[in-house]
């Protein structure tokens, strides 16, 4: 996508890139939080599959500057509608001792088309063009449509759809409840952005000619840890493991900043992919602990809205920081590395608090 926009002359706002896409999501998510909690988990989803398939077509014919901004997004409606719905799916047909490790396994298919998609995509792109790319990302969000079809509906009291659905009040769009486990899902997905933004153009830098090759080593370090990492998060609690995954997706970040080679970016993909494989089960279902059954689609809406936030934030930032010169990218992690120890830093707050409470409860 970087090198795309720069074919198209828009080098200088690569930023843009995942900011808009994420700012649609963003503003999106209390629509899909009200609708999942209203008109049902499975129509939620298919709408967001759906929005993948359209887009997919479009970026093709749409080839200008202005055009592909504009579809960026129009994209963003996909993942605002898709990941909260399913999130509360989930939620639905999983017992509460359980929500971590079903969690991290959804997070865990969620990591792997998000980090397997730049890979085959960045082959695609190589060998066949991107116009290829585009179409065959709408065939696979069709079989995700397929798929969705096929779910039988888990909302009890589903209501039928009227226009009044898409009024959204202030008290539609944030869960009051989980704002804990949103401030940290901010700070923390901040790093995504920074990496989806930079680690194109890093890895070029590096001499690599398959960009999607720290994307790859991300996965496969992902998604060994989250076959554990929810079930651990089940047994001793949220906050530790949380915790745990922040320290960790610093460290990595510092990695990729002191990186100078590719087995440096390799090996700073692999430390960033177990922590995000450790924290991501824990502060969703932290998110769902927090929350009241009849809300959850509002609660994964908020947490989600969170994260929209931090990783369209990070991406920003980082792009009106980079601004193409390349000597700027390892203070960028540093500097992003920083963030996360405020995630870090306001858990142990929350805690402590919480901790007060219970004491005077007592």
């Amino acid at each position: 996508m970087p090198n795309y926009l720069s074919s198209l002359g828009g080098a200088a706002h690569k930023g843009l890139i995942i900011a808009l896409f994420t700012l649609t999501a963003g503003i999106s998510r209390p629509f899909s939080g009200k609708l999942t909690d209203k008109w049902g988990r499975v129509p939620v989803m298919a709408i967001g599959s759906s929005v993948c398939v359209l887009c997919g077509f479009l970026y093709p014919i749409l080839s200008s500057v202005a055009g592909f901004f504009l579809l960026r997004l129009i994209h963003g409606f996909s993942t605002g509608f898709k990941p909260t719905a399913t999130s509360a799916y989930i939620a639905d047909i999983i017992p509460s001792s359980r929500w971590g490790e079903a969690l991290g396994m959804h997070g865990l298919c969620f990591s792997i088309g998000g980090a397997v998609g730049p890979a085959v995509g960045s082959y695609i792109a190589l060998d066949y063009g991107l116009n290829a790319m585009f179409y065959s990302s709408s065939a696979f969000a069709f079989l995700s449509i397929i798929i969705v079809f096929n779910m039988k509906e888990t909302l009890k009291d589903r209501n039928r759809f009227t226009s009044s659905m898409l009024r959204i009040s202030r008290t539609d769009i944030i869960e009051l409840r989980v704002i804990p486990a949103a401030v940290v899902t901010l700070l923390s997905y901040t790093a995504y952005g920074v990496i989806l933004t930079l680690i194109p153009d890093w890895s070029e830098h590096l001499g690599i000619t398959n960009k999607g090759l720290f994307f790859t080593a991300y996965t496969v370090a992902s998604i060994g840890i989250r076959f554990v990492s929810g079930k651990v998060a089940d047994r001793y609690g949220r906050i530790s493991v949380m915790k745990v995954g922040l320290v960790i997706i610093a460290i990595s970040l510092l990695f990729l900043g002191f990186g100078d080679s590719i087995a440096l970016l390799v090996v700073g993909a692999c430390i960033y992919g177990i922590g995000t494989g450790i924290f991501s089960p824990a502060v969703n279902a932290w998110t769902i602990d927090l929350s009241l059954p009849q809300y959850r689609g509002k609660a994964m809406a908020t947490m989600y809205i969170a994260l929209e936030a931090g990783i369209g934030g990070g991406a920003l930032v980082a792009g009106y920081i980079y601004h193409d010169v390349i000597l700027r990218v390892p203070y960028i992690f540093y500097g992003n590395a920083i963030v996360i120890v405020l995630a870090f830093l306001y858990i142990l707050y929350w805690n402590s608090k919480q901790k007060k409470k219970t004491t005077v409860k007592g």
